[in-house]
């Protein structure tokens, strides 16, 4: 079967680099781990099939293009496709559980204490940046929805119910728990050679966990509406490493984030 021609909607007119979502890293990430070639446009939720960002299209000779939503889904329709491979196909039921579970606690929990800091701590940045699209004097407004939209979703999910400093406590214990694991995975690879990528459960090849843990932390060092994760992330010298080396074999094109 012939290579779909893939274009990645990205939500963000930025080309050579990454955005702040970190589901759109994800995605990109899935794409770049089985060296598969894609496209990427701006795209935008009006137009998204679920109301958000990332979604794609797939095209193929001869046929109308599919758009697909939802990062996972994504994922899982075009591994279905034989497009990209089975990230987890080796894995044991218990290791698999596992890596199930580190992503559940990046995408259901951190996520929801990011957007805490990027939308409420932090929130004329990720206005201006996120609706930047739109007029001032109407953005101002639109703003407003959001934040309204949003803060009801935090509050129902449960975040909402927490303090900021109970917050930053659960966002910290989560990244340093992180640390720790990447810091074994890494020891575990220094052997083999003090360059090559190292995988988050210090095996010889990436696991879905890894596709999520490396965007969260990309996304964390580069989103300007979240500077308190960016400090925090860059005082983990396993996790800035980790990505590193991810970037440097998966991203050499994109602008690096500062490390330091």
């Amino acid at each position: 079967m012939s290579q779909p021609t893939l274009v990645v909607y990205r939500g963000f007119p930025e080309r050579g680099a990454y955005v702040w979502s970190p589901f759109v890293i994800k995605l990109e990430t899935r794409l770049r781990f089985a060296r598969v070639s894609y496209q990427i446009e701006t795209g935008s939720t009006q137009k998204a099939p679920r109301g958000k960002i990332p979604y794609i299209s797939v095209s193929r000779a001869d046929t109308e293009p599919v758009v697909l939503a939802d990062s996972q889904l994504i994922s899982d329709a075009l591994t279905d496709e034989g497009v990209l491979p089975k990230l987890n196909e080796k894995l044991s039921p218990f290791e698999n559980t596992l890596d199930a579970g580190l992503k559940a606690l990046v995408e259901d929990k951190l996520c929801f204490y990011n957007t805490h800091e990027r939308w409420n701590e932090n929130y004329y940045t990720m206005r201006d940046k996120v609706l930047a699209a739109i007029p001032y004097p109407l953005r101002v407004a639109v703003g407003i929805l959001a934040w309204r939209k949003i803060n009801a979703s935090l509050y129902g999910q449960g975040t909402g119910r927490f303090s900021p400093e109970e917050i930053r406590a659960f966002k910290t214990k989560i990244w340093h728990q992180i640390e720790d694991l990447l810091a074994d995975a890494k020891r575990k690879a220094a052997a083999k050679s003090s360059e090559k990528v190292f995988w988050i459960f210090g095996g010889t090849e990436p696991t879905e966990a890894d596709t999520a843990v490396f965007a969260f932390i990309i996304s964390g060092l580069i989103c300007e509406a979240a500077p308190e994760t960016g400090k925090l992330l860059r005082s983990l010298p396993s996790v800035v490493e980790y990505a590193r080396r991810i970037h440097n074999e998966y991203f050499p094109d994109y602008t690096s984030p500062v490390w330091e």
